[in-house]
């Protein structure tokens, strides 16, 4: 991912103009010092306004002057400044500014807030093109979560606690919860896993969890065909004891023919299955009449009784309406009251304004027109009344004849034993048409899991066509490949730096986030192995030759960004006594030439990369160590100066005496 760091703003709390350091793309940028001058706190700054969980940065005179932290970087799709505001008392601040464009001016002031980090984290993701799939479906384990942005840093950063530390390789691997996620991306950047595998993976996972619910469909369905096959012999002999069947009907053997049986039977007519008449006695003949005469006087009944219900609601409905009626006139009936008023003329009613007596008679007129349009309203016909007197007469005559047909059949069926056997027969007969129709349904249900198995079959190829594709075999390939290709870069490098056995092959290994080295039949662990010059050799190495790796692979997501804090802290030699200035360092020999082979090769990889790798070095070394490189070149010297202008402190202190 092409990514350069132009600049590095802070902005002061007392509205001066901001600290800008300057950075060149395509080199080894060096900022030398003397220590406390802030160095170290580069790392941090850039690592905040990228979206880091917690401000790093160390409180003291940098967080108390700044109000914002900034970078301006320049990206395929332009500039972008992203600055996050000073947290505070906080551990982080969600507060931050996102400007971007072909060329982005830095503000003086920043007042408020643009965005905020999860805004900027979804724009960093997407301009990294990483995909949005978890590694593994469904899963609630932040380690298998998608690949962020967040977790390339570990490419990319190697503070000064970390780029000599034998126990430690990568930014921030020293916390379980970025070692994890480290592990798991391993494979992701080495381009082993792809997005196209993690697609698969998902696919898989619809397609498996689809695959066992229509596999429980047919369990299901197989079990209850072999239920019903078992109990088709039982089925037709049940259709033999109720007459739907004739007693001579062979069972048939092929399958096909018994569920073609049990349809016919299911589909027959329960009463052309009853026994012919002639063979019966005649209570029987006489019971098969009064059960339809029942029927058809039940009907009649209940027709009765639902006319009778209406014309009750009719007549409650209009008796409403008519006490409504009543109690608007009785209200009213006050025309006759005012009248004898208006005759008599000491009445104060009459004696009121000019023309009182006309008014009130005129109002007494309107009354009594309104009493007389109220009496008149029409009262319920009698007819109405009538019908209910006729319509309960008939319900109650029909309800005895009912009552009359079911007396006799009671008796008949108390009186007769094949009587009661008969409506036995009949009722066991309907239960059995009802339970063979369900048990039918239930078997063409069956029928179709050919349908099922023709799904399950084709589920079972597309998975089994996505498995190749994520083929674990593949995997390990690809990533062996890539691991064998990074070490072997790494073995190129680490002759032109100062370690102790330089011709000896180191392998990465990703379980441990470390590299071991192999001397003849010996391998050993980085922590194995003594002498900080080798922990410096091995984790430069490692770091550029994971950088040239990702510069090789088209649009890969880590940045093309490397930076150092202190490389040369291996080699710092012990000051005499009595040396009191910063920069009163006596440099031996060797320890000169083994630092300036760092910066050399730093020099070389970023002129081999031809612009796409920016190197930045934080280091107490000056120019007459590392001076005169290729492809190195000094940005400022924070000799005298500092991080934070001397003036913004001055302000600080006068502010605050």
């Amino acid at each position: 991912m092409y990514f350069q760091l132009r600049k590095l703003i802070l902005w002061p709390r007392n509205g001066a103009a901001p600290r800008v350091v300057k950075f060149e793309p395509g080199v080894v940028n060096v900022i030398s010092g003397a220590s406390k001058t802030g160095k170290s706190a580069v790392i941090p700054i850039v690592d905040y306004c990228l979206g880091s969980e917690k401000c790093a940065i160390r409180v003291g005179v940098i967080r108390e002057n700044c109000s914002w932290f900034g970078i301006l970087i320049e990206t395929l799709e332009g500039e972008k400044l992203l600055a996050r505001r000073e947290p505070g008392d906080q551990q982080s601040t969600g507060d931050m500014v996102l400007l971007e464009g072909a060329q982005v001016e830095i503000p003086e002031t920043i007042t408020d807030k643009t965005t905020n980090v999860d805004t900027v984290k979804r724009a960093m993701n997407r301009l990294a093109g990483l995909t949005d799939l978890d590694f593994e479906p469904g899963t609630e384990n932040g380690f298998k979560q998608r690949p962020s942005f967040r977790d390339l840093m570990a490419f990319t950063f190697q503070p000064q606690n970390v780029i000599a530390n034998p126990d430690v390789m990568f930014f921030k691997a020293d916390t379980t919860e970025h070692r994890e996620k480290l592990k798991t991306i391993f494979p992701y950047v080495l381009g082993a896993v792809t997005a196209k595998i993690l697609q698969a993976r998902f696919e898989i996972d619809r397609l498996q969890r689809n695959l066992r619910r229509k596999e429980a469909e047919l369990r299901a369905i197989v079990s209850a065909t072999g239920a019903w096959r078992a109990e088709a012999e039982a089925w037709l002999r049940q259709a033999v004891e109720l007459g739907l069947v004739d007693s001579s009907t062979e069972v048939p053997k092929d399958w096909s023919d018994v569920v073609d049986l049990l349809r016919r039977v299911s589909n027959s007519n329960s009463s052309l299955a009853r026994p012919s008449l002639a063979g019966i006695d005649v209570v029987l003949t006489r019971l098969e009449t009064l059960r339809a005469s029942e029927t058809e006087i039940a009907a009649r009944l209940t027709e009765h009784r639902q006319r009778l219900n209406e014309l009750r609601r009719l007549v409650e409905s209009s008796e409403a309406y008519g006490d409504a009626m009543r109690i608007q006139r009785d209200r009213l009936d006050l025309s006759t009251w005012l009248r004898d008023l208006a005759d008599e003329f000491a009445d104060p009613l009459v004696a009121l304004g000019d023309g009182g007596r006309e008014k009130v008679l005129a109002l007494c007129d309107n009354l009594g027109g309104l009493e007389i349009r109220l009496r008149t309203h029409p009262a319920m016909s009698n007819t109405l009344d009538k019908e209910i007197l006729r319509q309960r007469g008939a319900a109650e005559a029909v309800l005895s004849e009912l009552n009359d047909v079911r007396s006799e059949i009671a008796v008949l069926e108390r009186d007769s034993d094949v009587a009661r056997d008969e409506a036995n027969r009949f009722d066991r007969l309907e239960r059995f048409l009802g339970r063979l129709e369900q048990a039918l349904h239930v078997y063409d249900r069956a029928d179709q899991s050919s349908d099922l198995r023709q799904e399950l079959t084709s589920l079972q190829a597309d998975i089994a066509t996505l498995q190749k594709t994520i083929s674990e075999a593949d995997i390990q390939r690809k990533l062996f490949n890539a691991l064998h290709q990074v070490s072997h870069h790494a073995n190129r490098l680490i002759p032109q730096l100062d370690a102790e056995w330089p011709e000896a092959p180191i392998r990465l290994l990703i379980e441990d986030l470390t590299v071991k080295v192999t001397r003849g039949t010996r391998e050993d662990y980085l922590w194995e192995i003594g002498s900080g010059a080798n922990w410096l050799a091995y984790h430069v190495a490692l770091m550029l030759a994971l950088q040239h790796y990702f510069l090789a692979e088209p649009h890969h997501p880590v940045p093309g960004q490397l930076i150092f804090d202190q490389p040369s802290q291996v080699y710092f030699p012990k000051r005499a006594a009595g040396d009191e200035g910063p920069d009163l360092i006596a440099w031996r020999d060797q320890d000169v030439v083994a630092v300036r082979k760092v910066f050399a090769l730093l020099g070389a990889e970023v002129m081999a990369a031809k612009g796409r790798l920016q190197i930045i070095v934080l280091d107490h070394a000056d120019e007459d160590v590392w001076g005169k490189l290729p492809g190195v070149k000094l940005i400022e010297e924070w000799r005298g100066q500092a991080l934070v202008p001397q003036a913004w402190i001055a302000a600080a202190s006068s502010n605050g005496g």
